[in-house]
């Protein structure tokens, strides 16, 4: 049995936008490892639609927000489409860190897990408990007020306040 540590993981989602909870779950992931990948998924399709912002828009706002939430230099933002799992075989992480809100986050990210496990039992997955300043946020949420036009400021980084305030029109 090895006792490999695990130095490179990958922080994945849709980041539909992405909102502080997200950056909290990345930042204390770079705070636990040496390497951490935000691999932003082409589409989950969750709740059958497909996502807002386009797999380009949403690279680069994760990008921008890591930047202006000084999140250290040792992470890296990627696209990817397929499973996971593929993924983390081919840029070499050895584990997928997710944050966790609820009971109803925690029994999908069970079942996850364990598909994970048995396509790839290499891969570790890892859980952080959401901070309880951001466990109400979600990027449904977030789209929903700024499509109404309300404040978002207190849930995304300013650059992603900009981009919904120009996607919904209301600059």
């Amino acid at each position: 049995m090895g006792h490999d540590r695990v130095g490179h993981v990958c922080v994945p989602g849709t980041f539909d936008p992405v909102t502080y909870g997200h950056v909290d779950v990345i930042r204390r992931s770079c705070r636990l490892f040496d390497r951490v990948t935000v691999a932003v998924a082409a589409s989950y399709g969750k709740n059958g639609t497909g996502p807002a912002f386009s797999l380009d828009e949403r690279i680069e706002m994760v990008e921008d927000a890591l930047a202006e939430c000084g999140i250290p230099g040792n992470t890296e933002v990627v696209g990817f489409e397929g499973l996971l799992v593929d993924l983390c075989h081919q840029i070499g992480a050895g584990a997928v860190v997710k944050g966790l809100r609820a009971m109803t986050d925690f029994e999908y990210e069970l079942q996850q897990a364990d598909l994970n496990n048995l396509m790839a039992p290499d891969i570790e997955s890892v859980y952080v408990m959401g901070s309880r300043d951001y466990g109400y946020i979600s990027s449904s949420i977030v789209r929903e007020l700024a499509a109404l036009g309300r404040d978002v400021s207190f849930l995304v980084p300013s650059c992603i306040e900009r981009r919904l305030a120009r996607r919904f029109g209301r600059v």
